[in-house]
């Protein structure tokens, strides 16, 4: 499978809270829900295709603990193709410390390179990682990943946990695809490409 991510950001990098005001107030984060009234339109089609066409399903413990007590949760709509992909396909969190996981169709995996190198080889065509920055970034620094989608709304929180921290790893990026909704909303699809080149002189 290729894995792939998918990541909502702000202007300024922020990926927290951006469903609701109470989904993750860590660090005092007092923000929440800056994205969900920009949702609409061609950004939440766009973001609806990529869920409809995922195999599998990669979380992170957090992402997926938010995930599970809303999507995992939620009656039926009937219409919504996040809804359907999240509730009928498989999902793998990578995780020391979850044993239980509520949610159907759920596997914790080791999180390590082996286990999801492993993961990768099985049959299939995508596994999405939706969020999880953590291991957005772990997954990039270790090379592992095939494609990467930003969504980036044009909001600045001014807070925040960001996508890329102050200090990593650097990447350089092949851009594949490249969108913009009349919302606002961009979407940024990139291609890993080895390290960056640097100026010499």
């Amino acid at each position: 499978m290729r894995l792939t991510i998918t990541t909502n950001v702000s202007v300024d990098g922020v990926m927290q809270g951006l469903g609701g005001p109470g989904e993750d107030r860590r660090g005092g984060f007092e923000r929440g829900g800056w994205a969900l009234p920009l949702f609409d339109g061609e950004g939440e089609t766009y973001l609806s295709e990529i869920y409809g066409r995922a195999d599998a399903f990669l979380f992170g413990r957090r992402t997926f603990e938010i995930f599970a007590a809303s999507w995992g949760t939620w009656a039926d709509p009937g219409d919504s193709l996040i809804w359907t992909a999240l509730n009928s396909r498989p999902k793998y969190v990578a995780s020391a410390t979850l044993t239980d996981p509520a949610w159907a169709d759920t596997t914790v995996l080791a999180g390590d390179v082996a286990a999801i190198r492993e993961l990768k080889a099985r049959p299939g065509g995508e596994l999405q990682v939706h969020g999880s920055g953590e291991l957005a970034r772990w997954l990039l620094a270790n090379d592992l990943v095939d494609e990467l989608t930003l969504l980036t709304y044009p909001v600045v929180v001014g807070q925040g946990t960001r996508l890329f921290p102050d200090d990593g790893p650097d990447a350089a990026l092949e851009l594949a695809d490249a969108r913009a909704f009349a919302n606002g909303i961009t979407a940024h699809v990139y291609r890993p490409a080895g390290r960056p080149q640097y100026a010499t002189n």
